[in-house]
């Protein structure tokens, strides 16, 4: 199963709807090496990436909260050290859902100052209509930042990076300089189209910055791992970055004549995309009212 349509299926149930029972989904993780030290974690919630040094282990996310006991097993597995940090990319509980147990065993958490804002009280999600509780206290960022941050582990310097209102209003990269891997967290969805959290301080045009952001932080050799799917090119986050520029240009020009949501629909700004992503729930009619939102003053 396509991993944007197995972790979007999840937050469809855990966001939006109320069914009786929940999804199938594999809580296994399966685990790639990018290099010497890092490997990539794949599986129900979003893309983990784990550097291993010779004091321990740097954890970017850690998925949702009933894959924990599979992800701890997996590094286990590939190194005997402790996790001592674990950096959030942004504050959604598909990308912190360990958080707690983790920090139970030791670990720091890591993060933009609006994660811990936004995840230590309720929220209302008004994309999926939906009201989350506020997290546990332990699950907390008890390190956080309002720009940047830098590490320097074991020969690594790991850049986290602060990027204005895209996804949400929390979001980092983090770059492994020696690596040359760019994590961007949910600011880009391999196999999808964008969930842009207005609720959360996300914006549409952030969105687009950000991943131009991103393609000026690399280079032609850089690996892009996304919030969901697979690890990509700078090329193809242009192309991605490229389709949501030329949708939002559309939608634009389409409201400064005055049109209305559903003209702009029946014009389709993104016929050329919408087959490209079957296995998502995020279908064409949604990356047009996101950017009708922005033209439109509606809302972010």
């Amino acid at each position: 199963m396509n991993a944007v349509l197995t972790v979007t299926g999840l937050l469809v149930f855990g966001i939006v709807g109320a069914p009786q029972k929940p999804p199938q989904f594999s809580q296994e993780v399966a685990t790639t090496r990018l290099g010497e030290g890092l490997y990539l974690l794949e599986g129900a919630g979003g893309n983990v990436v784990a550097y291993v040094w010779n004091d321990g282990v740097l954890l970017v996310d850690d998925k949702i909260t009933p894959v924990t006991p599979k992800l701890k097993a997996a590094v286990a597995a590939i190194s005997d050290k402790p996790i001592r940090f674990v950096l959030n990319t942004h504050w959604h509980f598909d990308h912190s859902g360990g958080n707690e147990a983790l920090a139970g065993d030791g670990a720091v958490v890591v993060a933009h100052e609006n994660v811990r804002r936004r995840m230590s009280v309720g929220n209302f999600i008004a994309l999926f209509d939906r009201q989350l509780p506020a997290s546990p206290a332990g699950a907390l960022p008890i390190v956080t930042f309002t720009r940047d941050v830098k590490f320097h582990l074991g020969g690594e310097e790991i850049s986290v990076v602060h990027v204005e209102s895209a996804h949400t209003d929390g979001d980092s990269f983090i770059r492994f300089g020696r690596a040359n891997i760019l994590h961007m967290g949910d600011c880009f969805l391999n196999g999808s189209f964008p969930v842009i959290d207005y609720s959360s301080g996300g914006t549409y045009p952030g969105t687009v910055a950000a991943a131009d952001a991103a393609l000026g932080m690399a280079d032609p050799g850089t690996r892009v791992v996304p919030g969901h799917g697979p690890i990509a090119s700078p090329a193809e986050l242009r192309v991605w970055r490229d389709m949501l520029a030329t949708i939002l240009e559309r939608v634009r020009k389409a409201v400064s004549e005055g049109k209305t949501l559903e003209q702009v629909k029946a014009e389709r700004p993104a016929r050329e995309w919408e087959d490209r992503f079957p296995d998502s729930f995020v279908t064409s009619d949604h990356v047009v009212e996101e950017a009708w939102r922005s033209a439109s003053g509606s809302g972010n």
